[in-house]
């Protein structure tokens, strides 16, 4: 059985351009014994007072029917699946599952390495050294340790974590040095997005402008791409998401497509991350990952390796992994890959910022 918070899951699953053109089928849409939704409601509807309004309108087996029927006019097939494997019964127990995000999953690997560290030491300081002499005594052998008997697992998992954050600062430090000073590509950019005269910024504008379709350039969703590409080797730029509550950054292959209806994924071309609603973040992966951050990066490092097939972000601040995608087969050019999201009514006005790398810190 379908629930509201299936059908708002669904809809965050939505870019912003594919989440209008959902209200405003929404609109024109009705069922048998129901009224429409009024246009006036939709008009700057969220996505939670979005599903409330069809709830209210169509009541909960009504609104599942409508979403899906719009999901299928926009090619949102995947999503369109998922909500169908939650109708179909089987799969709901699994569906109602939590999601172990990548923070908590990490946490539980160093819990058990410390678990494991303090079963390892108690064997050595209890165990091992009663040893059986020749008439049946038993003699204790000391053998000195580092750890007291107030060591605790708790201060194991802080120790493992503290030698973790050093491995991390230093590999940040080592990718630094790959860096490539990175400019956004006019000719990519959606007709409303807004670039700086040094192409080292971009955000939304209300206006959309007026300008020529070439191959290159994206009329679909709210994106831009950097002018310097990788078909080999490893590059790494860092950009300024501050003050921000939505945007998109990573890389994607030089074939996607720039005019239609497309899905973030590496199935698709993209490896990327993005952040919602001011503190929710996704490893778009297909499908995606929840991330649970310490705290929200105001600066993000973005680290390719062509041959390695790796795709890695960093908090650059807090020198912390954020996500990796491992494995990648990579086999066309790649480009840095922007979007500022719209202004969500002001809050997300502030520009994504591509910033100088530096290489000593």
């Amino acid at each position: 059985m379908v629930r509201k918070r299936d059908l708002l899951k669904t809809l965050e699953g939505l870019r912003d351009e594919e989440f209008e053109d959902f209200k405003c089928l929404l609109k024109y849409e009705s069922l048998a014994g129901h009224q429409s939704i009024k246009a006036s409601q939709l008009k700057n509807a969220e996505r939670r007072e979005t599903v409330d309004l069809m709830v209210k309108t169509y009541q909960l087996p009504g609104a599942v029917e409508v979403t899906k029927k719009l999901l299928k006019t926009i090619n949102r097939n995947d999503l369109l699946q998922s909500l169908s494997d939650i109708s179909s019964g089987p799969e709901e127990q699994q569906a109602a599952k939590p999601r172990v995000c990548a923070g908590t999953k990490l946490k539980a690997c160093l819990v058990f390495l410390g678990i494991l560290v303090f079963l390892v030491i108690l064997v050595c300081r209890v165990f091992i050294p009663l040893l059986a002499s020749k008439d049946g005594t038993v003699i204790s052998v000391h053998h000195p340790s580092p750890y007291n008997e107030t060591t605790t697992v708790a201060q194991l998992e802080e120790t493992l974590s503290t030698k973790m954050k050093k491995l991390i600062e230093a590999e940040l430090k080592r990718v630094k040095h790959y860096a490539v000073n990175v400019t956004l590509d006019p000719d990519t950019a959606h007709p409303n997005l807004i670039l700086s005269a040094d192409g080292k910024q971009v955000n939304y504008g209300d206006v959309k402008k007026n300008l020529p379709d070439n191959p290159k350039r994206f009329t679909r969703y709210l994106i831009v791409l950097g002018k310097q590409s990788l078909s080999s080797g490893r590059f790494y730029f860092e950009v300024q998401v501050k003050e921000k509550t939505k945007w998109d950054l990573g890389v994607a292959r030089e074939s996607i497509n720039r005019k239609g209806n497309t899905t973030l994924s590496p199935q698709d071309g993209f490896w990327t991350i993005w952040l919602r609603n001011g503190n929710e973040y996704k490893a778009l992966a297909g499908p995606s990952v929840c991330l649970s951050l310490k705290s929200q990066p105001q600066k993000v490092g973005v680290f390719v390796d062509y041959e390695e097939g790796l795709v890695s972000f960093y908090d650059v601040d807090a020198a912390a992994l954020i996500y990796s995608f491992t494995g990648c087969s990579f086999t066309e050019k790649l480009y840095p890959y922007f979007s500022p999201s719209n202004n969500d009514g002001g809050k997300n006005s502030a520009p994504l910022i591509i910033c100088p790398v530096n290489q000593t810190a």
